[in-house]
């Protein structure tokens, strides 16, 4: 009797675990892909790398507040997974080119 109700609870908490994971993890890459993103171009656009560096920071924190809400807010999990993997991806791989470029 106890195993139907342990099975529903479980289905239940899947979706939750899923956006608290997405809201975490995904909202560390897309912002971590952000801020790579945003030193790498104020740097080549002549910003100091300190400055560029604190910049990217503080505005990287404040997107990460606004794309953890996002992940509980949106209706579809999988469309919160996908831009926040993808989008982290993205910037992380023009961070990186535009960083081979500098040097």
């Amino acid at each position: 009797m106890n195993a139907p109700l342990l099975s529903q609870r479980a289905r239940h908490a899947l979706p939750v675990i899923s956006r608290i994971a997405a809201a975490i993890g995904g909202g560390y890459v897309f912002c971590w892909g952000f801020i790579a993103l945003g030193l790498s171009g104020l740097y080549a656009a002549g910003m100091s790398f300190h400055d560029a560096e604190h910049l990217s920071a503080i505005v990287g924190v404040l997107l990460f507040l606004v794309v953890f809400c996002w992940a509980f807010g949106a209706r579809s999990i999988a469309r919160v997974w996908l831009v926040l993997l993808l989008g982290g991806g993205f910037m992380s791989g023009l961070a990186a080119l535009t960083q081979h470029a500098l040097v």
